[in-house]
Order: structure tokens, then sequence, then C-alpha cells
């Protein structure tokens, strides 16, 4: 279907950023927005806070879970709900599969890839496991991955491990390493002939530390082997392209830091390991050469891809490089605030180019559990608590709409109860 024709079909496309006078060219699309020319920082961002229904109980400190959308996504995502139950078996007969090849299109553009590698699908987890437990293992494989890396994934690698009796190798991440060498050759020490799958992450979950992906995807390739990729909390948090990567799996989650509906996630395959990999379930599509076939998940909440059309246009009214500066703004606010602080432990790179928006911080007399229920209970802040792989402290994660102020209370915090 045209972007023309798919567009009408989605119905009034105005978010409350733009105006409703819409135009569309071969380029894709155009619209009037609000002229922030002239606006400073402050008042850029205050602009877009009051885009957001904020909960008055708590300041939170945890979007990385998932990011609350911002009411002009919401509004058009309730819109989509309100058309799909209008319409009901005619809209899922007539244009479910369309628009959501359109959608992928769009998608596809967005994260820079082609859109033959790539399906939407429900999250990360739904998108890794599918790769470790699709991936053809003979017994005596060898997979590696980090013991920082997201347990569903290191669950799934378990279940494999029974299954095909596939042998787990771990490396643990430093979180402060020395340089992307240190890294590289970490996973590159775990390698034997046996060896043919390594996970990594992009984005370390529980610290927020940026992993030299290219760097280490060509030092596997040498040895013949396959990558992927854990991108949880990468789209739309910093600007990057799946291709310059040069991974062969990527998964992500759309409604962290894109702001899409809960429910939303990608899978990319690089074209020669599109027949390789067993889909999760079975799909009318039988051709092994079409990505399509990996995608299968029956009926589900279809105004959430609907919706992924949404996000994408607001954030691109933000600008990505506009908001990775102010996320990696936000995090250097309260990380430098504290870094010399006695009893505070920084569990995330200083290094600009090795995190952005999360961090982690911990503090030496108090578990992370207790710390993160102190800074609820007294200070009304709202963050997770991290203890595992050598991470002892509370992961936070401010967003958009979070501002100084906030954060000033969150260094206030911790100041308080590490001199306690």
């Amino acid at each position: 279907m045209k972007k023309r024709a798919f567009i009408k079909n989605l119905g009034a496309f105005g978010l409350l950023p733009f105006s409703t006078n819409i135009s569309l060219n071969n380029k894709g699309l155009s619209e009037e927005r609000i002229n922030t020319e002239g606006y400073s920082e402050d008042e850029f961002w205050s602009l877009i806070r009051g885009q957001y229904k904020l909960n008055p109980d708590f300041i939170n400190l945890e979007s990385g879970y998932y990011n609350i959308i911002p009411q002009p996504t919401l509004e058009k995502h309730l819109e989509h709900i309100k058309r799909v139950n209008l319409e009901g078996s005619y809209y899922m007969r007539k244009h479910r599969f369309i628009d959501k090849d359109s959608i992928t299109d769009e998608l596809a553009s967005f994260v820079g890839c082609d859109a033959k590698n790539l399906v939407v699908t429900r999250n990360t987890t739904e998108s890794l496991d599918l790769v470790i437990s699709g991936f053809p293992w003979k017994q005596g494989d060898e997979a590696i991955y980090a013991v920082q890396d997201y347990g569903a994934m290191q669950d799934m690698f378990e279940q494999i491990e029974k299954r095909h009796n596939v042998t787990l190798r771990k490396v643990s991440v430093p979180n402060h390493p020395k340089n992307d060498e240190e890294i590289v050759a970490l996973y590159e020490s775990q390698i034997t002939k046996k060896t043919k799958l390594m996970m990594i992450s992009h984005m370390v979950n529980i610290t927020g530390h940026i992993l030299p992906v290219k760097k280490i995807c060509q030092m596997a390739h040498k040895y013949g082997i396959k990558v992927l990729v854990d991108g949880a909390h990468c789209v739309g948090h910093f600007d990057f392209k799946i291709d310059d990567l040069e991974c062969d799996y990527y998964g992500s989650s759309l409604h962290k830091w894109l702001a899409t509906p809960l429910g939303a996630g990608l899978l990319y395959v690089k074209t020669d390991q599109i027949p390789i990999i067993w889909p999760l379930l079975a799909d009318h599509e039988k051709d092994p050469t079409k990505i399509k076939r990996l995608s299968h998940t029956g009926t589900h909440p279809v105004h959430t891809d609907l919706a992924i059309l949404d996000a994408i246009e607001y954030l691109n009214w933000i600008g990505i490089r506009k908001k990775e500066k102010r996320l990696r703004y936000l995090k250097t606010y309260w990380q430098h605030a504290l870094k010399d602080i006695p009893n505070i432990v920084i569990n995330t790179p200083y290094d600009s180019q090795r995190s952005c928006g999360i961090g982690n911080v911990g503090i030496k007399s108090i578990d992370p559990e207790t710390l993160a229920k102190r800074l609820y209970d007294e200070f009304q802040i709202f963050t997770v608590a991290i203890d595992y792989a050598n991470v002892k402290g509370c992961r936070i994660t401010p967003n958009v709409f979070t501002n100084t102020e906030e954060l000033d209370t969150f260094i206030i915090a911790m100041k308080t109860l590490a001199s306690a």
C-alpha cells in the first residue's frame, strides 16, 4: 500500500506538537511543527515536559523498564484502539497486514536497515529468544554471553544448554573498562573452535554501559562466529544505524526509549542468516529467505503496531541527536555531582561515548533493595535496585520529561543517605 493511502487509513494524523496540516511527498511525511526557533534549552525541554502527564506522587527515575507515552502519542494510540474496535474483523482482514508492512518500512528507515531484514515483534525478549531457540545448534556447540546480560536471554541459553547439549561460556563486563580493546579481548578470550554464537549487549541494561558492538562483531566474524545484539535500550535513545554495527541479529523494545505503547519490539536478521533460524511459531510464509516466516504471533493488539509510526514522528520532531544530547546531559548532571562523594559508588562509565541516559549508583553501607526503598519512602524517588553481576546499586533512568530540579532532589537524597 502506498504511504498516502496508509496515512489516510490511519485517520487524522495531527499530533499535538504539530498542526493538522499534513502534506506528503516522495521523501516521506512533512508536517508543520510548532516553531521552537529561539527557544532556550530549558524552554524547549519544559515544552516537552508539558506533553507528559506525570504522577505527582513521586519523581520517576525508572524510565528504563517502560517509557511512559507522551500525550500526543497516547491520543493517537487511543484513536487507533477506537478505529480497530469500530472496524473489527474488517480491519483485521483488509488492512492489518498491509499496514504492518508500511509500519515496518518506516521503522526500518528509522533504525537504518533494509525492511526485508526487519520484523515488528512484541519486545526484545521475544526477538532474541527467537534467535537463541531457533539457532541450528548441534551437540557440543558453544555460546558466549555476559553475566550482566538480561535474565530472560540467559534463561533461554540455559534451556538450549539442556536441550541441545550446548556449552555456555560467560564473561563479566567491567563497569569501568580502560578502552574498547579490553572489552573485545574479554569476549575473544572465551572463543574456541566450537563457538557458534555470541550474544552481546549494545547497552548493558543494569549499568547503561555502551559496548563497542562493531569492533566485537568484526572480531567474532574473523572466527566465523555469529553475533546476536541485545539493543533493548537503544532504539530511540541515541543515534545509530543497525547496518553500521555489522551484527547478524539485533533485537530491541520500542516501548522503552522510542516510547511506543507497551508491547512493541523489533528483530533484525542479516539476509544470509534468515534461512537458518527456525521460527518460534510456524507461519504461512514458507520461503526460508523471507523474514516474515519468523514473525508469526497470532492475533495481538494491532493498535500498538499502528502507534509505532506516531512514536517515530514524535521523536523525529524532537530530533534523535537532540534527545541523545539531553539524556546524556541528565545522566552526567547527577553522576558528576556524586562521583567524589564518600561512600558513593558509580557503576557506569564516565566516558560520554560509553553511556548515555542510563546510569547506576550505589552506597557502600546500604544494600540496593534498602537504598531503593529509602529513596522512595523518604524522598519520593522511584528507582530500581540492582544487586548481581558485579553491580550493586540503583539504576537511574531519567527521561526527556525529567528536569534538573528533580535531579537535585535525587542528589541531595543520595548525599544524605551516604553520610548517615
